[in-house]
């Protein structure tokens, strides 16, 4: 009978050092979410993207400029109209920067990356496609688009003059 019960003692130790860790580490998860504010990123509140000290100054410059008044942060930097693309696209974007916050491996001043910034596009012209169709009209390919921040850089959250 005590043969058995021996058998067991290595499974048992086994799955305790399991739970410990597996608990360990949801425990530091949780406490790191909470921490980071990880609830308020599922909104589309532009203060959630204050909740970095990097992104600062973009809010302020936001706060205080023209399109404070009709588009925020995810009017701009989220796919709109695609529920799916649109949380896919805050997942990436809450990844990178929480990895690049966290290691402070991240460019400065921050850049945007290439799919952020088609997204990016996309928006612009979803609000002002009206304005520059005859800007745009010459442009067939991705390759030679005119993007609009290479004259609109400061544009939702540049410098001001």
């Amino acid at each position: 009978m005590a043969a058995p019960a021996l058998r067991r003692l290595p499974f048992r130790r086994t799955l305790l050092a399991t739970t410990l860790v597996a608990g360990l580490g949801l425990g530091l998860g949780a406490y790191t979410f909470q921490y980071a504010e990880g609830l308020s990123y599922f909104s589309t509140d532009p203060r959630a993207c204050a909740n970095c000290h990097i992104m600062n100054d973009e809010y302020k410059s936001w706060s205080h400029g023209p399109h404070h008044a009709v588009a925020g942060c995810a009017d701009c930097h989220l796919p709109v109209d695609d529920f799916v693309a649109k949380y896919l696209a805050k997942a990436s974007n809450g990844y990178y920067h929480s990895k690049g916050f966290t290691l402070q491996d991240f460019h400065e001043p921050i850049q945007i990356k290439p799919s952020n910034s088609a997204i990016l596009q996309e928006n612009c012209l979803r609000c002002h496609g009206e304005f520059v169709h005859d800007i745009l009209a010459g442009a067939k390919t991705a390759a030679d688009a005119v993007q609009c921040v290479h004259c609109h850089r400061g544009a939702g959250h540049g410098a001001r003059n």
